[in-house]
């Protein structure tokens, strides 16, 4: 079975406090984007992982997705399978492509063995894996709170607009992000904050992780600067970096302007 995982931005993200249990409390609105991975799985008599495309640093056994068969397999005893993928979406980015690969691998083994398992029991095993892979089952936009678990359907449509992303040559672990983060509270909502107009959005819908990795990643700071310079009317860091976005209202060059950088533009 073929299916292609998308990925996410976060419209603003708010590091609230930290944890007795080490994670944080953080605030973020996520918003599926249109880049895809491939994922296949093919029923097989021995269980490997392979995957072509963009690099994934780390053994095949310690993939995210190899986890996700593991962990499906501990629960419901399913038969091994082939998992092949194609890797389009860079890691280390803040774009969640790993999890959405690990989440798309649960969604096709519920259906390739008729497991029957409806959406909040695919949101607990995706919770096991990340702490944003449960926003891959819900698909819509959504307000995260908690560790970024804890999900709030949002009505947020950016239809007609265009998203343009750039990924320097650059990977931030969110372990790292979080090791330079000072939590901070704040009393404004994110979810007011998008009823308003996206001109508005800059000085308010503000990504805590930007302040430390623009420090020590300077040249992340000057592709959101850059992105303004063509006409984004809001740009953003994804998550805790490097991949910097801009919404636009028309369809721009960019390849042009960051030449040595992943991009992806598309319609949303």
């Amino acid at each position: 079975m073929l299916v292609f995982p998308g990925c996410k931005i976060n419209l603003g993200l708010k590091v609230v406090s930290k944890r007795s249990d080490g994670f944080h409390e953080i605030e973020s609105i996520l918003f599926p984007v249109p880049w895809y991975d491939a994922l296949e799985l093919i029923p097989s008599d021995i269980c490997i992982f392979t995957y072509k495309g963009k690099a994934i640093h780390c053994h095949a056994e310690d993939n995210i997705c190899y986890m996700a068969y593991q962990k499906m397999k501990q629960l419901y005893k399913i038969p091994t399978v082939k998992l092949y993928l194609l890797k389009n979406i860079p890691m280390g980015a803040g774009l969640g492509g790993g999890s959405s690969d690990a989440v798309y691998v649960l969604l096709v083994l519920n259906k390739l063995f008729s497991l029957g398992l409806n959406n909040n029991e695919l949101t607990e095993i995706a919770a096991g894996l990340g702490s944003d892979c449960s926003f891959f089952v819900q698909k819509g936009p959504c307000l995260a709170s908690g560790k970024g678990e804890k999900l709030m359907p949002v009505s947020l449509n950016l239809k007609g607009y265009y998203l343009a992303i750039v990924k320097p040559d650059i990977s931030i672990s969110t372990a790292e992000a979080y090791k330079m983060i000072i939590p901070c509270k704040r009393n404004i909502s994110f979810a007011d904050v998008i009823k308003q107009p996206i001109e508005k959005w800059k000085d308010l819908l503000i990504n805590d992780f930007e302040t430390p990795v623009f420090n020590k990643y300077p040249v992340i700071k000057e592709i959101k600067n850059q992105l303004y310079s063509k006409g984004a009317i809001y740009a953003s860091m994804s998550g805790s970096g490097s991949a910097v976005y801009g919404l636009f209202e028309k369809k721009v060059t960019i390849k042009s302007v960051f030449p040595d950088y992943i991009c992806w533009m598309g319609e949303l």
